[in-house]
């Protein structure tokens, strides 16, 4: 089963009290600008979860930039949105799904499957003509139960261990001059794990349209289908929309290092590598 809808199929919803839409914009670099858009128009009865208060816990020296919040903390928030296990979630951002995307795998980590991706965003739904408004949504608050599944992730430690073992393959999310390591203005260090390969989110979303799971499999057709695969980004955010992809294309273990490049290169003794593998 698919874990996107296009807004052509998702607007049948609108009226499904089973169903909330979870409005996820964010600029990074903007923190403000996601809410303030939502504010200005959204789809109608969307909830709003922020990246930084709603989506990840508080940063500390070793993490990454967006750890994830605590578990029980997070499903108070879910259940304040109206969102429990019965509930399917349709999430949404206007940024090629990398903020949705986190939301998504949230979700998924939390033991809720019930979750797909407006596969063509937000600016595709408002040009359709489909309803938007900026009325304040009011959810019924509701009680969400986690079971935590932490088989979706790993540690920095498991990704240490899978350095160099055939069947791991390592993805690196970023945009290609941040993996080679000549873009060094992000980090205190630039490159990407040793054996990582590169393949940058934003091609899964051309003109932030996501693609479907035949043209996903053709992106990541030089991996094979049986390999457990891990993916990491600058800060676990970008590479959400990846995990998604590679799920969308057929893999079955598909994990997310969490903490990615910015939690690697936080200890001082983890190698690094520049250019291509």
């Amino acid at each position: 089963m698919s874990n996107l809808i296009h807004s052509s199929e998702a607007v049948l919803r609108l009226n499904d009290p089973n169903t909330v839409f979870a409005d996820v914009r964010f600029v990074l670099g903007e923190p403000s600008a996601g809410y303030e858009a939502y504010l200005q128009g959204h789809i109608p009865c969307a909830v709003f979860f922020d990246l930084n208060t709603d989506l990840s816990g508080p940063k500390e020296i070793h993490g990454g930039g967006h750890p994830l919040p605590d578990s029980a903390v997070f499903a108070e928030k879910l259940g304040q949105a109206g969102i429990d296990e019965e509930k399917e979630v349709i999430v949404y951002d206007d940024q090629g799904g990398s903020i949705a995307s986190r939301l998504w795998w949230m979700l998924k980590h939390a033991g809720h499957e019930k979750v797909k991706l407006l596969s063509d965003g937000f600016s595709s739904w408002s040009q359709a003509g489909y309803p938007v408004t900026n009325e304040p949504s009011r959810p019924v608050h509701t009680k969400f139960s986690s079971r935590i599944n932490d088989s979706l992730q790993v540690t920095i430690t498991e990704v240490k261990a899978g350095i160099g073992q055939e069947q791991r393959v390592l993805i690196d999310s970023r945009i290609h001059d941040r993996y080679t390591g000549e873009d060094t203005s992000k980090y205190q260090k630039a490159g990407h794990i040793p054996g990582a390969i590169n393949h940058y989110w934003e091609e899964g979303s051309p003109s932030g349209v996501f693609l479907d799971g035949i043209q996903q499999r053709e992106r990541f057709k030089a991996i094979p289908s049986d390999r457990e695969i891990i993916v990491y980004c600058g800060a676990g955010v970008t590479a959400c929309p990846n995990v998604l992809a590679l799920t969308e294309a057929g893999y079955t273990d598909v994990k997310l290092y969490v903490g990615s490049w910015s939690d690697w290169v936080s200890y001082d003794e983890n190698p690094v590598a520049t250019g291509e593998e």
